[in-house]
């Protein structure tokens, strides 16, 4: 027995693992990650399956029964228009999910890109792309969006754009300053050393090795899209009712928490869930990617 585990350890380390199996194998050692990664999982497979699952349709509504408590027939209550709250959560969550990873799919592919060249060209033009970057930390982001609304109407696509054209700047910083220290490394400069071009070294060996900084803040600027497309449609300027999401249940929740807390709590309940989740998730996913730690 010993001697088939030790010859089956040596052929594995023969043939090695990549990155992701061996983040995978680490992840899985993490309970609080695979929880997060569990209730991320069920509500993206919930919002999904809305439209077929959901225990009322979206728009029934009973003006004579109003808001009332949790019951066998409204699991979560209803709302003041007599609206299932358990229905509205739902449809919610398709919009509120859909807003913090487009947006921040966008912020990515922006600020990873951008910081990934100015680290990597360093001198003039390092200091040059950097200083646009300072320069659009000082404007007032939430002008910048309430125009675009204003000028190009209220579409939701356009709510997804333009919350992710200016999420970008912090990962554009983080990554510059992950790619100065890497482009010291030895890898670098034995692939600078092959006749690898610049683009090609960034994305095959200096990206992968940054992905830990790059997905915790991924999981930080998920919940903090949601939010910012509460506040958003907290001024009429976000999602439109009839449409829906978290943050705006949660806005009409506030307004009548005194009378129905059920309102709030219920869909506070199902953001801060979310949020804890990407936190969890984030922190296991950042152990599990840090090469540095895997050689430990």
């Amino acid at each position: 027995m010993s001697n088939d585990t030790t010859i089956s350890d040596i052929a594995t380390a023969e043939h090695g693992t990549s990155l992701w199996k061996d983040a995978w194998i680490r992840l899985k050692k993490n309970r609080l990650a695979l929880f997060g990664l569990a209730v991320l999982t069920l509500f993206i497979i919930v919002a999904l399956l809305t439209p077929w699952i959901a225990p009322y349709g979206y728009e029934t509504q009973d003006l004579d029964l109003g808001a009332t408590p949790p019951s066998a027939a409204h699991w979560l209550g209803t709302d003041i228009f007599g609206r299932d709250l358990l229905t509205l959560i739902m449809y919610g969550g398709r919009i509120s999910l859909a807003v913090g990873f487009v947006a921040t799919t966008v912020a990515l592919l922006i600020g990873v890109t951008y910081g990934a060249i100015a680290g990597y060209a360093g001198g003039k033009i390092d200091a040059a792309m950097m200083r646009l970057v300072d320069i659009l930390y000082a404007l007032p982001f939430m002008i910048f969006i309430v125009l675009l609304m204003v000028v190009f109407g209220r579409n939701l696509l356009l709510l997804f754009l333009a919350i992710g054209a200016v999420e970008w700047l912090t990962m554009a910083r983080i990554m510059r300053s992950q790619v100065q220290s890497l482009r010291q490394q030895e890898f670098v400069e034995a692939a600078v050393s092959l006749g690898l071009g610049p683009a090609t070294i960034i994305r095959r060996h200096i990206i992968p090795n940054a992905l830990g900084p790059i997905i915790v803040y991924t999981t930080l600027t998920i919940p903090s899209v949601m939010l910012l497309e509460a506040f958003l449609s907290f001024l009429g300027l976000g999602v439109q009712p009839p449409q829906t999401s978290w943050g705006l249940l949660i806005s009409y929740g506030a307004e009548t928490m005194e009378e129905f807390p059920w309102l709030l709590i219920f869909p506070g309940l199902a953001l801060s869930l979310t949020l804890f989740s990407l936190n969890f998730l984030g922190d296991g996913l950042r152990d599990a990617l840090d090469v540095r730690s895997s050689k430990d």
